[in-house]
């Protein structure tokens, strides 16, 4: 390592090491002391006033009197917020809002951004998941080039004053100057709201730099190097990047694109993070493990609710000192940006207690369980990577659904099945062996379908549509849904999506 590197190290990162091993060692503390935390700052908003925060001293407290939200309950108050109101879920002045794609609601959905979740939570992770990969890679010379980031876009609202973008977007205008100066592409470039353009852009501005990360989402990261690779003839990233030794990704699961990933980017180090438009999450802390480390520092109070109690009114929250492994949950999460006991959407899997690490499993609305299979977004990204790993496929984007089977009857019982619809990159070598694997695979990793399929009982094998190339994109743009933020639905209770897609022309 350089004596820039290295020097850089110790300043930026050395501190925040240590505070990272604080929370491992003590995880029950360092919530507990957040939570009371976010209830004093709030205590005198129209939110804390509702519920009596100024009285809350214990999680048992604020657990019995205030209620766990989804997003269609806490809109009233972001919308009067939105129209430049303050003090109505957080203390300090708010002008900015985090635009998601909305995946469980067919509308977007706008969070509040504070500045203090902007610094203790975004910033803060920026900061960490550098620290964690230093930690990693011993002799990285990261800092001796540019960090590429494949952002969104923002605007300004109806009322002066007030901006909503995508996460990437709200974070990049915020940065400080310092951070500006070690990323690229330049600002006007990154905050592009076409898609199509922001890709020839950032491909022109950046081809002649030395960028040694990427931070993106893995679909719209591969669109950019495969047009780098096309205008330039190279079979491979490094040979334009020749210094790129790490991609920071999140958004999606990442295991169906590590193979293509390996031979348009190779022999580089992967970081997964977790940051979503309600905050910042997880980061993986060791680059021989799949899973991420639960940042707890970060002004968030974590609840966790089973999946079994997920649709009551009331649901059964427990804090992280009672988890169980390997168990979904849904995530609720209170924070420094006004969100309070809200369900953010998101299902995880506790890997590790000690300390507290977990996977992204799915979505609490992206799952198919039209026949009492269960099936999480989890089991799908396993079963495809196994396919795809078996009969030397690449995938671009897949999305499932069932298929009911009115007129097919054994018995007493209608029988089903799953349709599956995956535009490839690169072609199964035997496309009955994908679709016989994806299967197996199913079965293997969820005890409800093999159940259900066990000699077609109440399941037919899946189909498997081979998709166009562009099929997804096509729809995407159909729906306006181009963008960092905006991500294919994996799995659908319902065939929505998937007629829709189905009806795309390429």
């Amino acid at each position: 390592m350089s004596v820039i590197s290295s020097f850089i190290k110790w300043a930026f990162f050395s501190k925040r090491i240590k505070r990272i091993e604080f929370f491992k060692k003590h995880p029950e503390q360092v919530q507990k002391a957040t939570l009371l935390t976010l209830l004093t700052q709030a205590a005198k908003t129209e939110w804390g006033q509702k519920y009596n925060y100024s009285k809350i001293h214990s999680y048992e407290e604020f657990k019995t009197q205030v209620p766990v939200s989804s997003y269609e309950e806490v809109f009233p108050y972001i919308e009067r917020m939105m129209k430049g109101e303050q003090n109505i879920l957080w203390g300090s002045k708010i002008n900015w809002f985090s635009k998601s794609s909305g995946t469980t609601n067919a509308r977007s959905k706008f969070i509040p951004v504070s500045k203090e979740s902007l610094q203790t939570a975004n910033f803060r992770g920026g900061i960490d998941i550098y620290a964690l990969y230093l930690e990693n890679a011993k002799n990285s010379e990261i800092f001796l080039g540019k960090g590429l980031s494949i952002g969104g876009s923002f605007q300004e609202s109806d009322t002066k004053g007030i901006f909503y973008g995508d996460v990437s977007a709200v974070m990049t205008q915020n940065l400080p100057f310092w951070a500006q100066y070690l990323r690229t592409p330049s600002l006007e470039v990154a905050l592009l709201p076409n898609w199509e353009e922001k890709i020839e852009r950032m491909a022109e501005e950046c081809i002649n730099k030395n960028v040694t990360s990427i931070l993106g989402v893995p679909t719209w990261t591969i669109v950019l190097i495969q047009r780098l690779l096309e205008s330039t003839g190279k079979k491979n990233i490094k040979e334009i990047w020749a210094n790129l030794e790490v991609f920071f990704h999140g958004a999606v699961a990442f295991a169906p694109y590590q193979e293509l990933f390996n031979q348009i980017a190779p022999n580089i180090n992967y970081m997964e993070a977790y940051n979503a438009s309600e905050g910042f999450f997880a980061m993986r802390d060791d680059l021989n493990r799949d899973d991420m480390l639960l940042m707890l520092d970060y002004g968030i109070f974590y609840e966790f609710v089973p999946m079994e109690d997920v649709e009551s009114p009331f649901p059964n929250a427990i804090t992280i000192e009672n988890v169980e492994l390997n168990k979904n949950y849904a995530l609720v999460i209170s924070t420094n940006g006004g969100l309070w006991r809200y369900k953010i959407g998101d299902t995880v899997k506790f890997t590790s207690k000690n300390p507290y690490r977990i996977k992204i499993s799915g979505r609490t609305k992206h799952f198919i369980n039209a026949f009492g299979e269960e099936l999480m977004v989890e089991n799908a990204d396993i079963a495809i990577t196994a396919a795809c790993k078996a009969t030397n496929a690449i995938i671009a984007e897949f999305t499932a659904c069932p298929i009911y089977m009115e007129n097919s009857v054994l018995g007493n019982h209608q029988k089903g099945g799953h349709e599956w619809l995956i535009e490839f990159i690169q072609q199964p070598n035997d496309f009955q062996g994908f679709t016989k694997i994806l299967d197996e695979t199913l079965r293997q990793v969820n005890s409800d379908y093999d159940a259900k399929r066990y000699l077609n009982i109440a399941l037919n094998p899946p189909v498997v549509r081979n998709m166009p190339q562009g099929t997804f994109h096509e729809w995407m743009k159909r729906r306006n849904k181009l963008g960092g933020q905006h991500k294919v639905p994996r799995l659908a209770n319902n065939r929505e999506y998937v007629d829709d897609i189905l009806m795309c022309d390429v």
